[in-house]
């Protein structure tokens, strides 16, 4: 694939998946690294956003949707071209829809793609559901993206986050550049467990909530 995007290609292989019906605010939702924009989380965080008065777009990233047009699967393309796809559905989506209020926001790899897109892209938020702070092969705190978006960053993140989890991300410095809010011993995929107390439905609707705030405050 070259590297120039065709706008109405783009919007025809993706085939956007829309929930709710708001005019003002529009979130633009990246899914993560192994699962695409029909996944649960993906479904059940934009049915809830959606029944807000909040248009939430989902959309598959290039390797995505070449998984679903041959059943292969693949791994996540490089940063720089999931960023020119992103930026792809962003001028359409604003032009489609000429919404007030753009939000990007992403699951894991999703939200660390929204967040390096607005470095450079303008928008009016951004959030992070489970960021990938730690690369389970090892290597450095992917921190740069946090640090160098310059948009109003939100950050929403299990206590138990094996990619990051309450202890240690909320010592780094560099978080002072975002909201951090945590899910009561919530995973990656803020799943908690049995003995904790708190159900998953009940750690989900939270992170709604935050989200909601978060929009309303940008």
């Amino acid at each position: 694939m070259s590297d120039a995007v065709d706008i109405e290609a783009v919007d025809k292989a993706s085939q956007y998946l829309v929930d709710g019906e708001g005019t003002e605010i529009l979130v633009i939702f990246a899914h993560g690294a192994g699962a695409n924009r029909d996944s649960d989380f993906m479904m059940q965080m934009a049915t809830a956003l959606g029944s807000h008065n909040i248009r939430v777009v989902r959309f598959n990233f290039p390797y995505m949707r070449a998984n679903a047009l041959d059943g292969k699967r693949r791994p996540p393309d490089r940063a720089p071209k999931l960023m020119l796809d992103f930026n792809a559905h962003i001028a359409f989506l604003k032009d489609t829809y000429s919404p007030k209020k753009v939000i990007l926001m992403g699951k894991s790899m999703g939200g660390r793609m929204a967040a390096m897109v607005a470095a450079d892209t303008v928008v009016d938020g951004v959030i992070c559901l489970g960021y990938p702070f730690i690369p389970l092969k090892g290597g450095e705190p992917r921190l740069s993206p946090i640090v160098e978006c310059k948009a109003p960053l939100l950050v929403i993140q299990g206590e138990r986050d094996k990619f990051g989890g309450k202890g240690v991300v909320d010592a780094w410095p560099e978080m002072k550049a975002a909201q951090l809010q945590w899910l009561i011993d919530g995973d990656h995929s803020f799943k908690p467990r049995k003995a904790s107390g708190v159900t998953y439905d009940e750690n989900m609707a939270q992170a709604v909530t935050y989200c909601q705030q978060f929009i309303e405050a940008s």
